[in-house]
């Protein structure tokens, strides 16, 4: 049995906003992917509320918890509900750098109605190299810095950027079969990283990648100079080799490389930080207490990452930002289309008097 949601459409909601007085902010519908992107998402749609419309951020299927893009689209997109007063927000994944090579990527290129991330996902941003820092200090409540964790993710992008490229090759093929994203995420993931020495753990890096390339080139040796020219591709895309890990898989981002990174980081940080506490208690009922209360201050990491809001200065969010502006200068004037429907609603007066 189909449910009411089920017919509900831009239509609808363009309808239903006509009802409303001039006076009254007109709603827009944003489905989003999941609970986990609620959040993410209205911070974006917060900066361009304004007196005329406000944003409803809702999950396309009511009637589950089914997540992914793809539910999404199939329950937007296919059914053609999308419109000025219904928008999807979603993940690019690879659908940006593919460029067309799917039906998917097709879909989400060419909608002015999706708005995407253009990272991989949203965990990306929040991950974001100039972030890391604040990270620690939530976690830790210390503030010294002990690596320079934006030259770090730097390294480790111009180290993975040669294999990342013949992925998306191998997607642009639709041969990832061949060597998939679960492939590419074995060989660039960090095992361990020495916080007194990390430029170690992208040496060991580089080494699987270089690797990886010469027994791709072995197998393939005509996608070499197709995987060159897409790497030219993606330059004017203004994907860069030092930002690949925005464009990488987001769950093995997190897992595989920054909890890599931060957990020793923050557990030196903590040590740090409990060391002085041990050092300036005048007696050992003053010690507990100072450390209880700091432990009880301490953030997760994961948490942290969660709440993290320090990404919006990273330029793939002022692409958002622009497609939001073009979205709304679709809109129409609130009081506007209201007056226009009036009009054309009056019967035609074709009698005219002698």
């Amino acid at each position: 049995m189909k449910r009411l949601i089920d017919n509900v459409n831009s239509r609808y909601v363009e309808a239903a906003n006509r009802l409303l007085p001039d006076r009254k902010r007109g709603r827009i519908i944003a489905f989003v992917e999941s609970y986990d992107d609620v959040a993410f998402w209205r911070l974006l749609l917060d900066e361009f509320e304004n007196d005329s419309w406000y944003f409803q951020i809702m999950l396309p299927d009511k009637g589950g918890l089914t997540k992914g893009k793809k539910s999404a689209l199939r329950s937007c997109i296919e059914h053609r509900n999308l419109g000025k007063y219904m928008i999807a927000c979603v993940d690019s994944d690879y659908d940006w750098l593919l460029q067309g090579a799917t039906n998917a990527s097709k879909e989400i290129l060419s909608n002015p109605y999706v708005i995407q991330t253009y990272t991989y996902a949203i965990e990306n941003y929040q991950c974001y190299s100039g972030s890391l820092h604040n990270i620690c200090v939530q976690c830790t409540l210390n503030d010294r810095r002990i690596v320079d964790f934006e030259a770090f993710m730097e390294m480790y992008s111009i180290a993975v950027y040669p294999l990342f490229v013949w992925n998306i090759w191998f997607y642009r093929k639709r041969l990832h079969n061949l060597f998939s994203m679960q492939d590419l995420n074995v060989d660039i993931r960090l095992k361990t990283v020495d916080i007194k020495h990390p430029q170690n753990a992208i040496i060991a890096t580089s080494d699987r990648v270089r690797r990886k390339i010469n027994s791709l080139a072995a197998s393939h040796p005509d996608a070499i100079a197709e995987v060159e020219a897409i790497s030219k591709e993606l330059s004017g895309l203004g994907v860069r080799e030092k930002e690949t890990y925005l464009y990488l898989q987001g769950h093995h981002l997190v897992e595989n490389v920054i909890l890599k990174l931060l957990t020793p980081v923050c557990t030196r940080l903590r040590q740090e930080r409990e060391s002085d506490i041990r050092r300036y208690a005048v007696h050992d009922q003053q010690y507990r207490n100072e450390i209880s209360a700091y432990q009880h201050s301490q953030m997760g990491i994961m948490e942290a990452l969660r709440k993290n809001t320090h990404y919006r200065e990273c330029e793939l969010y002022e692409k958002m930002r622009e497609d939001m502006r073009r979205f709304l200068s679709m809109l129409p004037e609130r009081g506007g289309e209201q007056q226009q429907d009036s009009k054309d609603l009056q019967p035609a007066d074709n009698h005219k008097e002698g």
